[in-house]
């Protein structure tokens, strides 16, 4: 059984879909402000001080971090509300662990500078 002829597509015309004159503007249009407002950069100049661009990154990932963290204990929060609702054990388990990750994942930077002194 052949599921592909290839003298089919070898006979095949190709055409362009037809476009009004006012579709053709208005992608033109389109197209040269995209590559403008993605070819027209600015530049960046790096900070006199190479610490404080250390200093932002790990701002940056810590908040990334603390932003995860809040979603855990969210979902672990509601996680143990349905457990008590359903009476289940073993997800009231898993609801106070994923509460308890959420709280050491959120304050992960604090714990850490507690840690390093």
């Amino acid at each position: 059984m052949k599921l592909f002829n290839k003298e089919s597509k070898k006979n095949k015309e190709t055409r362009s879909l037809p476009m009004s004159k006012k579709g053709k503007s208005a992608l033109t249009v389109y197209s040269a402000l995209v590559l403008m407002l993605c070819c027209c950069t600015t530049t960046a100049f790096a900070a006199s001080d190479p610490l404080t661009v250390i200093n932002n990154l790990s701002d940056f990932i810590f908040g990334l971090i603390r932003a995860i963290g809040m979603i855990l204990l969210g979902f672990g929060v509601v996680q143990i509300g349905l457990s008590l609702k359903s009476h289940d054990p073993s997800q009231r388990a898993n609801g106070f662990l994923t509460l308890a990750g959420g709280v050491v994942i959120t304050f992960a930077k604090e714990i850490l500078t507690l840690i390093t002194g």
